[in-house]
Order: structure tokens, then sequence, then C-alpha cells
């Protein structure tokens, strides 16, 4: 794999019940800046999107926040990162934090989460890039998202091999160890053949 030196990472604008995924977004957050690896993110300052981007602040890491307008009045976002990008709508959030990234990791979230990370494995799935996705499934939270892929397997809706599209790994330190393993889709999960 090339050189890593931006991850977008999805997650949760609430911090969720269990504290093993605030302890995961802390430690990701450490351990990129640690690296030198800047963080893109959603921009807000709430839930593991705030722990996450604080963890890199604290630790002289870099961080580059992406919101839309709207959120942005809304009072979720920050000024204090290195970067702050307004965009004029959601979409255009998405493909600027995708232009801005060498990799993706998703820690747990809702819907918003959900569709970030099945759209860069959609965009990955047609060919559209090759860049590295992890799950981190911080206190199993992902479990049933994993569950729900083998039943699109099962049901015809996808070859076995989509799962080539990201890797799913239990701690922050095993996320850098995924996307330098990480592979080109499989030939089925890449395929014309949708």
């Amino acid at each position: 794999m090339p050189q890593i030196s931006a991850i977008c990472v999805f997650c949760g604008s609430r911090t969720g019940v269990d504290p093993a995924y605030e302890e995961a977004a802390r430690g990701l957050g450490r351990m990129m800046a640690e690296r030198g690896i800047r963080l893109v993110y959603g921009g807000g300052h709430i839930g593991l999107m705030g722990v996450l981007a604080d963890a890199v602040l604290e630790s002289g890491g870099e961080v580059t926040g992406v919101i839309p307008d709207f959120l942005r009045r809304r009072e979720v976002g920050r000024d204090d990162l290195t970067e702050l990008v307004v965009t004029d709508s959601m979409h255009a959030r998405k493909q600027r934090m995708f232009e801005q990234a060498d990799a993706f990791v998703t820690l747990p979230g809702g819907l918003g989460t959900l569709d970030e990370t099945i759209e860069v494995a959609t965009w990955k799935q047609l060919g559209m890039h090759a860049k590295p996705i992890v799950i981190l499934d911080a206190g199993g939270y992902w479990r049933a998202l994993s569950d729900l892929l083998a039943a699109v397997v099962k049901g015809g809706f996808a070859y076995g091999d989509i799962q080539t599209l990201w890797s799913v790994v239990e701690t922050p330190d095993q996320v850098f160890e995924a996307i330098d393993a990480a592979v080109r889709p499989g030939p089925k999960a890449a395929s014309a053949r949708l």
C-alpha cells in the first residue's frame, strides 16, 4: 500500500452506551497523531467525533473537519481544528471527505456513520477507488452489520467475496495493521456484474 497520510474516520455524533466506544475513539486519535496521520472527519465537537478530534489535537496531530453549513449553524461544528471545510450539502461533505482521505475507518455510530461506510464500500465495489476500509468493531458494536452482510450474500444479492472490500478489527492498533495489509477487492466483488 502507498503511504497513508490522512484517514477519514466515520463515527457517531453521540458517544453511545458502552465506554469501549469512547476508549476506541481516544486510542485511535492518539495513535493517528503519533504516526503523523491527519484526521479527516465530520467536523463536529459532539459525540465520538468530538472525542476523536480532541485526542488527535491533544496529541499534537492535525485535523480536517468537513461539515455542511446547516450543521455548522446548529452549533455542532468546531473552529479549533487545523482546517475546517464548510460544504453546501451532505453529498458535498462526503465527496470532500473521500477526496482528502487515503483510507477509511468506521467507529460506532448511527445512520450517518452507516451511510458513509456503505457508500465508500459501494464505490470500492464499483471500482471507483481501492482505498482501505477498516471497521473498528469496538465492543462488538458492528457484529450485526457483519451478520446483515452475510445475509445479503446468502440471499443472492452479493458475491461471497464482498468481505474483501473492508477489514474488521477489534482494537485501534489493529486498524493500522489492517490498512497495511489491505488487499484489492476480489474479482467478483469488483465485478461489473452487480
